[in-house]
């Protein structure tokens, strides 16, 4: 989105378009946007711009800049599944939750048969990254080797529109962490399933890696789902 004023703005429309504050067929005017954040004419036009690559909204001859219907949103552009996170955090965590148990066990069992000698040296590696982060409570690196690890899966599938989904899977990810949503020392099912489909992919066992990866996905939404009662979650 670009950093300072404009981004600013981009994030507070693009949060309210998402919350349903600017319903669908809403007209946002760039005077009224110059006004309310003090910015000038061209800033707000690279701020609508910026909108409608998200498809947001679409600028329409003689009417102005109009938000468009949600079917028509960009669900798949990391920047609205944060703020969709934002206005509803369980509804958006279980279709994301969706989207991976349909994706990401296919695309394990394909890696398994499809990825290279490297690929899969890769994968252990990252695996084992996971399991020493983990012991040492290192959060931050961990999830940074559990988006390397999850992102290797997807483009060893072979499937470039399933490698493409990466930045989807990266900021759920990264979403939790930075909501209070991840424990502090990842849980050992999760540590275990992400060795176990490692190992499988360098075997060639598609169909053990489908299983643990939907095991994975799984157990990924229940812990997030878990925390989200507690208080600490609650308040972030």
């Amino acid at each position: 989105m670009g950093g300072g004023l404009h981004g600013k703005v981009v994030e507070e429309l693009g949060r309210e378009i998402s919350a349903g504050l600017h319903p669908p067929g809403t007209v946002l005017r760039i005077d009224e946007m110059e006004r309310r954040f003090g910015i000038s004419r061209s800033v707000a036009r690279e701020v609508v711009r910026t909108l409608a690559s998200i498809q947001l909204v679409m600028s329409r001859k003689r009417v102005g800049v109009v938000v468009r219907p949600r079917a028509e949103w960009n669900a798949f552009d990391p920047v609205l599944i944060r703020w969709l996170l934002s206005v509803d955090r369980e509804a958006q965590l279980r279709t994301l939750a969706e989207l991976r148990t349909a994706v990401e066990p296919v695309a394990a069992s394909a890696a398994a048969r499809n990825a290279s000698d490297e690929q899969a040296a890769h994968l252990v590696g990252l695996a084992e990254r996971m399991v020493a982060t983990a012991r040492a409570g290192d959060l931050a690196q961990f999830v940074d080797a559990d988006c390397a690890f999850h992102r290797a899966v997807l483009g060893a599938s072979g499937n470039p529109m399933f490698a493409q989904l990466h930045e989807v899977v990266g900021e759920v990810l990264r979403w939790r962490t930075g909501h209070g949503l991840m424990p502090s020392h990842p849980r050992p099912v999760a540590v275990r399933l992400h060795c176990e489909i490692a190992e499988c992919v360098r075997s060639g066992d598609g169909a053990r890696a489908e299983e643990a990866m939907r095991e994975l996905v799984a157990e990924a939404l229940e812990g997030t789902i878990a925390l989200l009662g507690e208080p600490a979650a609650a308040e972030s």
